[in-house]
């Protein structure tokens, strides 16, 4: 099982790391780290990673993977990063993504038709590229596998490795990595979070979110003009 996670920069760390210590922990699978070249790739927090493999040298995948992050604004219109992830969902088992990656699989035409996930602040937008967003936490519609906020990406690995190892596998990964999450407060989400702190959460973050509908919507009436839609 060959597993490729996008790794570009300013990407938020947990969108990658989750997913990934569970995937690693999958008897005889190799997971990648891909970016365009092997230099050092600073994350949204400052902590830096290094890519394992590059677009030109990476293998075919079984899986790949596109987190999100604020850096995930500037690929919904690199064609260099678009291109690879069409090249490899064209052969890959899965095509999957955590939080605002949906976005960037949209971009690329990926999830044409297809449910997903997305970030709660940003979900909205997939439907600007003829995505059906749903509000979940993993979101599964054929070999699409997407999914929500951030920390829902130990949810959507999980999910994924009962899907192409067994429920049995899954059960063993979650124990051995402690997964059993009690927070310590009531409303990770929109759906049970006080509705004004929701609000004043929206107000904070409209401009940092006006950037990526502004491309979202770019994009997505490019490829519209593509298809003669």
């Amino acid at each position: 099982m060959t597993i490729g996670f996008l790794l570009f920069p300013r990407l938020t760390l947990l969108d990658l790391v989750g997913p990934a210590e569970v995937f690693c922990r999958v008897p005889e699978a190799k997971v990648h780290l891909v970016w365009k070249k092997r230099e050092p790739i600073s994350t949204v927090n400052g902590l830096v990673m290094e890519p394992t493999t590059t677009f030109d040298e990476c293998p075919v995948l079984d899986v790949i993977c596109v987190p999100g992050g604020p850096g995930q604004v500037e690929l919904m219109e690199d064609e260099a990063t678009l291109d690879f992830l069409r090249q490899q969902a064209a052969t890959a088992q899965w095509v999957t993504s955590v939080c605002t990656g949906s976005l960037v699989l949209a971009a690329a035409g990926l999830l044409e038709g297809y449910q997903a996930a997305c970030h709660w602040a940003s979900r909205d937008q997939l439907a600007l590229f003829g995505v059906i967003p749903v509000d979940e936490r993993v979101v599964v519609d054929r070999n699409r596998v997407t999914g929500g906020g951030v920390t829902a990406g130990i949810d959507f690995a999980l999910s994924l490795v009962a899907k192409m190892r067994g429920e049995e596998l899954a059960k063993s990964i979650q124990l051995s990595i402690e997964y059993d999450p009690m927070p310590p407060f009531k409303g990770g989400s929109p759906r049970t979070a006080d509705p004004a702190l929701v609000t004043r959460m929206r107000e904070n973050m409209a401009a940092y979110l006006a950037p990526r509908r502004a491309v979202s919507e770019r994009v997505a009436v490019r490829l519209r003009a593509k298809s003669g839609r």
